[in-house]
């Protein structure tokens, strides 16, 4: 299990987090933890000031090579100073969740989260209100009016090959019906508790007369799969790809893009192609813990990651960064970052968190008896 991991059973996952623990370094009343902007501080620098005093920024479930967020962390220390703690890493949006309320009061409490967009509305009263210096950078439709969670970064299903071992490359969800793939494709886990995996199947509807209220062709496209040979249950990592176990996988573009640079060197040749057809994409979300015990650490580390270095680091590591669009109208975005981003052909589709809902529903319901 890890980041890609939505928690679509989230009632049953537990952190199994000791309640024993140092309390709160910081005040509850501090000024800093009211703030809803640098403005409310006196400004950056004085922002900047109250988070180097703190010392400390914790975070959690944020796997190095995820949305390039290890060069994130690695620079901010160095521009601030501050020393990053990152919790669970491999963990889970509902897994960051538990982490605020079990260790509310606590000095290793999460102060910020990254989480996917079934967690944000429903525990909006867990986060504080802020909007960074950029906030009008956000598209509306992207961000919380009051400031509670914004969209930080996001990128396209797409699909991955072996190009060593596939000879007929695949571009579209209707190839993957290839007998050439038989028992290679894999996905990142089970969808009924893999982000990726979810999105795998909400594509593969798009791709199959479904839409972002109807999932159920996308479940019936898997069972084919399953039935055909060509859907196997291995998991795509590293090693299932190295070892040959999977050659084909459907992930996050981004997601897609890091396996390329981690198997530089082996037998493998990854490649990756966004599908002309079930086009479908989704963003990740910022939220900052209305009892963080570094609440100035959590703010200056917003005010980082939605400024242009850090949009452009998530860039750098093939995630589309969501101020994108004014980035580019005002100069500032990495160009060859840019270039180096899959190819897409088309509109994407954004799912609302009712259509999620839904969909995950009726993906508990019906995905283990489709595949089975």
């Amino acid at each position: 299990m890890n980041r890609r991991t939505v928690g679509l059973l989230a009632g049953v996952l537990a952190l199994g987090l000791a309640v024993a623990g140092c309390s709160s370094s910081s005040s509850k009343n501090s000024k800093a933890a009211s703030a809803k902007s640098a403005a409310d501080l006196g400004g950056m620098d004085q922002l900047a000031a109250a988070a180097k005093k703190e010392g400390t920024l914790n975070v959690i479930t944020l796997p190095r090579t995820w949305a390039n967020y290890g060069a994130i962390m690695d620079d901010f220390t160095a521009k601030y100073g501050i020393k990053i703690t990152d919790a669970n890493p491999d963990g889970t949006s509902a897994d960051e969740i538990t982490a605020i309320k079990s260790l509310k009061g606590q000095s290793r409490a999460p102060d910020v989260v990254d989480i996917g967009p079934a967690f944000t509305t429903v525990n909006k009263n867990l986060f504080a209100p802020y909007k960074v210096a950029t906030w009008n950078d956000i598209p509306d439709s992207q961000k919380d009016a009051d400031g509670a969670f914004y969209q930080d970064y996001g990128g396209y299903v797409s699909i991955g090959y072996d190009a060593n071992r596939i000879k007929t490359p695949p571009t579209s969800f209707a190839d993957l019906k290839n007998p050439e793939y038989k028992g290679l494709i894999g996905l990142q886990g089970d969808p009924t508790q893999a982000g990726a995996g979810f999105a795998a199947v909400y594509a593969a509807s798009l791709a199959n007369g479904g839409s972002l209220d109807d999932i159920k062709p996308g479940i019936d496209y898997f069972g084919a799969l399953k039935q055909s040979g060509n859907y196997i249950t291995v998991a795509a990592t590293k090693a299932s790809v190295e070892s040959g176990q999977v050659g084909v996988t459907i992930d996050w573009d981004y997601n897609q893009v890091a396996f390329v640079s981690a198997l530089k060197g082996s037998k493998v040749d990854w490649k990756v192609v966004v599908p002309k057809d079930g086009l479908y994409a989704s963003y990740y979300n910022q939220a900052i813990s209305a009892t963080a015990p570094h609440p100035a650490a959590a703010r200056l580390w917003e005010e980082y990651l939605y400024s242009a270095e850090g949009q452009n680091l998530y860039l750098k590591g093939a995630a589309r960064p969501v101020t994108l669009k004014a980035m580019q109208t005002g100069g500032t975005v990495d160009q060859a970052a840019l270039s180096a981003l899959p190819a897409v052909s088309g509109t994407a589709q954004l799912a609302s968190e009712t259509q999620i809902d839904k969909a995950k529903a009726a993906l508990v319901a019906d995905w283990t008896k489709a595949v089975s």
